[in-house]
C-alpha cells in the first residue's frame, strides 16, 4: 500500500523560493481583502426606506432635505425616500412592511406595528366658516354643507365628529373637496365651511386665508369644537387643543379669543423590529441635520420628542428612548468586547506571521547550532523507530543536514570546530541507526514463523 503523506509532513524546502514567496503573498493578499471586506461591510451606513405623503408634497421636500443632509454628513444611517399620494397611503405602505420607516399621521392607517421615534409636526382640526356666513358654532351648521379636504384620509375624524354632534340627526352633509376646489366651492355656496387639517405654521396659515375672498373687512371665522376634550377621551389619537387668539390675523384680532378644537400629530415611525442601534443613530442624526437646517426650513422646528410614557398613544421605540433618555452604549459597553480579544487576535497574527517567514526560509541552511540540534532530536527518533524504513528516512534527512552544511563556507578556527561536531554528531547517530537495525533484525527472527495452510486434494 502506497504511503499517503499529509500537508503537515510536507517539506517546505522541497518547493521553489519564488513558489512558496507566491503563495505567502497570495494568502496576505487574500486574508488582506477579507479584512477589508469585513471592515467595509460592518462600517457601512444603514439605508432605511421611508414611505412620506402629504396633499402638498412639502412633507416630502422636507424629508429629502433631511436625507440630503445625512449623507452630506456621512450619517452612519441614510434615508431612501418613497414618495406616496398621501399620508394615508404612506401608513398602508407601512403596515404592509414595504418599508423600514414612515411619516404618518396619528390617526390615519394601521399604526399596531409601528413604534414613535420623533413628532415631526402637529396639526390642528380647523372647521373654517367664510367671512359675513353668521355661522358662529357647532349648531349653526344645521342642515348645512361642510366640505372636507381629503376625505380618505379624514373618515376617522369625520366619524368621531359625526357622531359626537349627530350630523344625520341635525341634517349636516359633507363632501369631499380637493384642496385647489376649495375656494370655488364656497362662492358657488356648495359648502358653508370648510374641515381642514394643517400645522399651525405660516406657511399653511397663509394657504387657509387664501381659500377665502381678498379683502373682506371681518376674516374668515373659526368654528369650535366644544365637545374636543369629551372626543379625545374616547379616541387617543386626538387631544383638546385651544387655538390661540389673533391665529389667522393680528389686528384686529381672528380669532378674538382661544377657540377649542382637536389636535393630531405627524409620526416619524419605525418598524418595531428595526434594530435599536440603528435607530438610535438614525434619532441622534435626524436631530443634528434637523438643527442645521432649520433656518432654511422653519417646518422642521415642530421636530420634537415624542411622548416617552409606556402608555403612550404609539409607543416609543427602544432605539429612540435610549437616544432621549441619554443611556446610549459607551464607548467601552461597544466595543469592549473587541478590546478584550485584540491581544489574542494580536497573538495569532504573530504566529502566522512567524510560520509564513519560517516557510519562506525553508530553503535556507541552517546554522550550526540550529543542524546541531535537528542532528540530536533525531536521536529519540531512532530509538523509537519500528521499522527499517523509518531508519531509511532518518538517513536521508541526515544526509541533506551534511550536505546542507557542506555548501556553506566555514571562516576561522571556530568554523573548523563546527564542522568538527556536526560530523561527530552525525557518527553518532550512524552507529545508533546501525544498532537499531541489528535490534529490529533480531527481534524479526525471534518471532515464530506462520505455518502454511495444508491443502487436500480431494
Amino acid at each position: 500500500m502506497q504511503k499517503m503523506i499529509e500537508w503537515g509532513d510536507m517539506d517546505p524546502s522541497r518547493f521553489p523560493t519564488w513558489l512558496r514567496a507566491t503563495l505567502v503573498a497570495g494568502i496576505v493578499v487574500l486574508i488582506g481583502g477579507a479584512s477589508l471586506f469585513a471592515w467595509r461591510w460592518y462600517s457601512r451606513p444603514a439605508t432605511l426606506t421611508i414611505a412620506v405623503g402629504s396633499l402638498d408634497g412639502e412633507a416630502s421636500r422636507l424629508v429629502s432635505a433631511l436625507a440630503s443632509k445625512l449623507a452630506q454628513q456621512k450619517a452612519p444611517v441614510r434615508l431612501s425616500m418613497v414618495e406616496t399620494a398621501s399620508a394615508l397611503d404612506a401608513a398602508s405602505a407601512f403596515s404592509s412592511n414595504k418599508v423600514d420607516l414612515a411619516v404618518v399621521r396619528g390617526d390615519v392607517g394601521d399604526l399596531s406595528q409601528a413604534q414613535a421615534v420623533a413628532i415631526v409636526a402637529h396639526t390642528v382640526v380647523l372647521l373654517v366658516a367664510p367671512p359675513g356666513s353668521g355661522i358662529s358654532d357647532m349648531a349653526g351648521l344645521k342642515r348645512a354643507a361642510i366640505g372636507v379636504v381629503g376625505a380618505d384620509a379624514n373618515r376617522r375624524l369625520i366619524k368621531l365628529l359625526s357622531d359626537e354632534y349627530d350630523f344625520a340627526r341635525s341634517g349636516v352633509t359633507l363632501k369631499n373637496l380637493a384642496l385647489p376646489d376649495v375656494r370655488r366651492a364656497l362662492e358657488t355656496k356648495d359648502v358653508r365651511a370648510v374641515l381642514i387639517v394643517m400645522p399651525l405654521a405660516e406657511r399653511y396659515l397663509t394657504l387657509l386665508r387664501g381659500l377665502f375672498p381678498v379683502g373682506a373687512k371681518s376674516g374668515p371665522v373659526l368654528i369650535p369644537i366644544e365637545s374636543a376634550g369629551a372626543i379625545a377621551e374616547k379616541d387617543k389619537a386626538y387631544e383638546s387643543f385651544d387655538v390661540p387668539k389673533g391665529t389667522l390675523r393680528g389686528s384686529p384680532a381672528n380669532p378674538s379669543d382661544d377657540v377649542t378644537t382637536l389636535r393630531t400629530s405627524f409620526y416619524l415611525v419605525a418598524q418595531k423590529t428595526l434594530d435599536s442601534d440603528v435607530v438610535t443613530d438614525l434619532t441622534q442624526s435626524l436631530m443634528t441635520a434637523r438643527r442645521d437646517l432649520l433656518a432654511e426650513y422653519p417646518l422642521l422646528g415642530q421636530i420634537t420628542t415624542p411622548d416617552t410614557d409606556a402608555s403612550a398613544y404609539i409607543p416609543l421605540h427602544a432605539g429612540a428612548a435610549a437616544f432621549y433618555n441619554g443611556t446610549q452604549e459607551s464607548f467601552l459597553d461597544k466595543w469592549g468586547n473587541i478590546i478584550f480579544l485584540a491581544p489574542m487576535i494580536a497573538g495569532a497574527l504573530a504566529s502566522v506571521l512567524a510560520a509564513a517567514w519560517k516557510f519562506l526560509r525553508a530553503g535556507e541552511p541552517l546554522t550550526r547550532e540550529q543542524a546541531l540540534d535537528a542532528l540530536y532530536a533525531l536521536g529519540g527518533r531512532i530509538r523509537a523507530s519500528t521499522g527499517v524504513a523509518d531508519l531509511d528516512e532518518i538517513e536521508r534527512e541526515i544526509d541533506r543536514l551534511l550536505l546542507a552544511q557542506r555548501k556553506m563556507e566555514t571562516f576561522g578556527e571556530q568554523g573548523a570546530r563546527d564542522v568538527v561536531a556536526v560530523n561527530v554528531a552525525a557518527h553518532r547517530l550512524e552507529n545508533l541507526i546501525h544498532d537499531r537495525r541489528l535490534l529490529l533484525a533480531t527481534q524479526q527472527e525471534g518471532q515464530p514463523r506462520q505455518q502454511a495452510p495444508r491443502v487436500t486434494q480431494g
